[in-house]
């Protein structure tokens, strides 16, 4: 117990890089989603198709690839990134790609009638997207985006593998230095169920605010 106790400072400073990547890969894989996700619906099949390239590229090749081909690979090609920029960037792309998925999805699940109803009243195709299309699609998108936020979340120990000190190398090291292997890893599986359960609730609250925005059923 006492190496626990002695360990708390760094077990705090490896839970706050865990959450800074997943923050941040989840915010640029939030922007990369909506970028692919709309473009992939272009009418303009040169767009349409680079977009569809790029999905399906870093859906088709494994997270644990991408990141260790930018923290070894790049550097080969002049192009240096500290090890948290290297996992934020793999988290970002690889989920951006999913992620796209879902906003393509929501945009093409929004009724015809409500895109042609904005015609109707000669609201521009920007305008449209951004007043009409994207406030409903958004209540769709939200329980796709938890799930995919959590599974980001849990594809951050990745990161230790590029001496990234996250929570699972705080970990690993203080099972080292116990050798309670058992205690260590159960501490570890707390910890991300601790963090998975509140991004779970935050992403509860922004659905039901999403659902009560269009007045449906299960808003706040």
């Amino acid at each position: 117990m006492p190496e626990f106790r002695r360990a708390v400072p760094r077990l705090a400073d490896g839970l706050l890089v865990t959450v800074e990547a997943t923050v941040l890969g989840a915010a640029l894989a939030l922007v990369l989603a909506y970028a692919l996700g709309l473009l992939s619906r272009s009418a303009r099949l040169p767009v349409r198709g680079a977009a569809r390239l790029v999905v399906e590229f870093f859906r088709g090749t494994s997270l644990y690839v991408q990141l260790f081909w930018l923290f070894f690979a790049l550097p080969m090609l002049g192009f240096r990134l500290e090890p948290l920029a290297c996992a934020v960037l793999a988290l970002g792309l690889n989920f951006g790609a999913y992620g796209s998925e879902v906003v393509r999805g929501a945009v093409a699940a929004v009724p015809r009638a409500q895109t042609e109803a904005a015609i109707a009243l000669s609201l521009g195709p920007a305008l449209r997207l951004r007043r009409v299309v994207l406030p409903q699609a958004h209540a769709l998108m939200v329980a796709p985006f938890k799930n995919l936020l959590v599974q980001l979340l849990k594809a951050t120990p990745l990161m230790s593998l590029v001496t990234v000190p996250d929570l699972t190398f705080q970990i690993d090291q203080l099972r080292s230095a116990t050798g309670s292997t058992a205690a260590s890893y159960l501490l570890l599986l707390g910890l991300y169920f601790g963090m998975a359960v509140v991004l779970s609730l935050l992403m509860n609250t922004l659905e039901r605010a999403a659902k009560a925005r269009l007045g449906q059923e299960g808003g706040v």
